[in-house]
């Protein structure tokens, strides 16, 4: 612990970010990182507490507590604070595959269940991380580093998310031949196409991408397996396979009038921005328009959120965010207790943006859609909302949103965006393997294993577990690699 007093004397302080007004005009990340001898401060915060919660990454309350990587927090907080850069990132990259990513996207678990928590602002371990890497790679610490053996043993990842990627970098160093499978255009699955550019920069991607490649992973785009690729082909030539495509279904809303133009799924939005930002800098209006338009994003999630930014940044008329919940408290309640992760109210990126354009925050809480209404070409005119209420079930117990009779209200609407989340996975993959599916169409396994109903066929992220965060896709995608090595070589050293 390198300054006992540490969190009595140092105030957290975080990346500045741009003023919502300026951010808006270009889609790039807008914090700007604190100096590395303030971000020293910031590691010597830690309490360096005998029971670290921050790592503990289990369950309590249904939700995570910490990180499921169990990365070393106190000990990268200790070497941060002692200014020992390069030995801080050896000892994050024993436990983490990408913390760029997580740096820039996670909400934190660490944080949540930091100690500090309980009078005051928790250590601020997410800069921390990102901190570590950024100045890694800027020092030429983070290299290529291929296997010095093979063991000749080749391995199929279908999905190059961060499952996926995870997979593919564990098994690749470890030796097996590895080839990775993208059905997009570009690699990076939610990474690439899921989150904006705002939140990660595609540079960002592409510099882990091109380690990899030099490491000696192989990477294979418009290959979607279970339509223009076929599974058992794949299955002769290759020893394993794993999936991790996500849980890419996405939940529809099923009233009157779904069938309006103009009412698309926000990773479809999304995906489509993205990649028109990345062919042509949106030049070639090959993307969802949203300027001049009443803008409806029923979701209030991280990717509701993203499509708030997103519309904003595209010239948006107005946007009106649904959420069925009620609104969440600005503190803790009791039956929310630390170190349990927070049901607070949080008011995102997007939401910040809102609020500075239209003068309002777009959310509107314990409401939904009973009804689309079109105009005679078709197109989405309006979206009539009922508000909903909380009633609990007597015969299971169960609280359930019911809508209130009589609270029904026609909004303006020319552009509906879906972000209700995914059901899980999508079936013509899953049946292209012959793979047993949950109730929830995750692919099954025994609880705690990761190899599937079909001997050699492994599963790995949101397409097993369901939709979740990236660093759980990531703690998926590293313990399916040990399996799969164990399974090849009869144990591991992952």
């Amino acid at each position: 612990m390198g300054k006992v007093t540490g969190f009595l004397d140092y105030e957290r302080k975080s990346s500045e970010a741009e003023e919502p007004l300026k951010r808006i005009r270009y889609f790039h990340e807008f914090r700007t990182s604190l100096p590395l001898d303030e971000q020293s401060k910031q590691g010597g915060r830690c309490m360096a507490c005998g029971v670290p919660f921050c790592q503990n990454g289990g369950m309590i309350g249904g939700m995570a507590s910490g990180c499921p990587l169990h990365n070393l927090v106190p000990e990268t907080n200790d070497l941060v604070y002692s200014g020992n850069w390069r030995q801080a990132y050896e000892r994050l990259s024993k436990t983490h595959c990408f913390p760029e990513f997580t740096g820039r996207v996670c909400p934190a678990l660490c944080e949540a269940a930091c100690t500090c928590n309980l009078e005051g602002e928790p250590v601020a371990a997410k800069e921390n991380e990102k901190a570590i890497i950024e100045h890694a790679f800027l020092s030429g610490w983070v290299a290529a580093r291929p296997p010095k053996v093979r063991t000749g043993k080749k391995v199929a990842v279908i999905g190059s998310g961060p499952a996926g990627l995870a997979v593919a970098q564990q098994l690749n160093r470890r030796g097996h031949l590895v080839t990775v499978f993208e059905r997009s255009d570009r690699i990076g699955g939610l990474l690439r196409y899921g989150i904006p550019n705002m939140k990660l920069e595609k540079e960002v991607l592409d510099r882990r991408l091109a380690l990899m490649e030099a490491e000696g992973i192989v990477f294979k785009t418009n290959t979607d397996v279970g339509k223009n690729t076929s599974a058992e082909i794949l299955k002769k030539e290759f020893d394993r396979i794993v999936l991790a495509c996500g849980a890419s279904e996405p939940r529809d809303i099923c009233v009157p009038g779904r069938d309006s133009k103009h009412i698309y799924f926000a990773v479809d939005f999304l995906a489509s921005v993205t990649k028109s930002l990345l062919d042509s800098g949106l030049e070639d209006g090959k993307y969802i328009q949203a300027k001049g338009k009443h803008v409806l994003i029923i979701g209030g999630g991280d990717t509701g959120n993203d499509c708030v930014g997103t519309v904003i940044r595209l010239g948006a008329e107005s946007v009106t965010q649904l959420e069925m919940m009620p609104r969440p408290d600005t503190q803790r309640n009791k039956t929310n207790p630390w170190p349990q992760w927070p049901r607070v109210l949080k008011t995102d990126y997007g939401q910040e943006e809102a609020i500075a354009v239209y003068g309002s925050d777009p959310r509107i809480y314990e409401t939904t859609v009973k009804e689309f209404r079109k105009d005679k070409n078709g197109n989405v005119k309006q979206a009539v909302l009922i508000t909903l209420e909380a009633k609990q079930d007597e015969k299971t117990g169960k609280t359930n949103m019911l809508p209130i009779p009589g609270s029904e209200k026609a909004i303006s609407a020319d552009l509906v965006l879906i972000a209700a989340g995914f059901s899980g996975s999508q079936s013509y993959v899953t049946d292209a393997f012959k793979v047993k599916v949950d109730s929830r169409t995750n692919v099954w396994s025994e609880k705690g294993h990761y190899e599937t109903t079909v001997p050699g066929i492994f599963a790995s992220g949101d397409m097993h577990r369901g939709q979740s965060l990236v660093v759980w896709a990531i703690k998926e995608g590293r313990e399916a690699a040990k399996a799969i090595d164990e399974s090849l070589m009869g144990y591991t050293n992952l």
